[in-house]
């Protein structure tokens, strides 16, 4: 029980991924996009079938998504592992992790359920985009921000 308050901030992150990605499903055609800031900032609608921003996305392999997904799984059991090891009281620590595992939750659920994640958010300078990514992959990027915060903070161990 006292690890609820970290658990909800995983499933706030699910659920808040899962509800986006459907309203931009539903509401945004494919391969369409909604500018919000006129040179800076746009929602579209693109399906990402390799990791994070893109990576991968064009492999022609059957092997790609298996490994994918395979890495995304040891990927959140090694975090879950680490958030039940850290003291509960290592604040930082712990809402990184729990960043890390609603992102990696929230996109492991689309690629099981569609093969593929909704990428929707659209970051630019005219014409150079960063690759569109989703709530699942800000939270994972922020919870890693969190992590080398928390390495930064606490004190070099002293060796002999």
């Amino acid at each position: 029980m006292k690890r609820i308050h970290y658990i909800a901030i995983s499933a706030v992150i699910i659920v808040l991924d899962a509800i986006t990605k459907w309203l931009v499903s539903a509401r945004i055609a494919l391969h369409d996009s909604v500018t919000v800031i006129p040179d800076f900032f746009s929602i579209v609608h693109v399906r990402n079938t390799g990791a994070a921003f893109g990576i991968g996305a064009n492999a022609e392999s059957h092997f790609v998504p298996l490994l994918l997904n395979s890495g995304a799984i040891l990927v959140f059991l090694i975090v879950v592992a680490y958030a039940l090891r850290t003291p509960l009281a290592d604040r930082t620590l712990q809402i990184g992790l729990h960043l890390i595992v609603g992102g990696a939750i929230g996109n492991l659920v689309d690629r099981f359920r569609f093969g593929y994640v909704v990428d929707f958010l659209d970051v630019y300078v005219r014409d150079h985009h960063w690759p569109a990514f989703n709530v699942a992959d800000s939270a994972i990027c922020i919870g890693i921000a969190l992590l080398f915060l928390d390495m930064k903070k606490k004190p070099e161990p002293v060796t002999a």
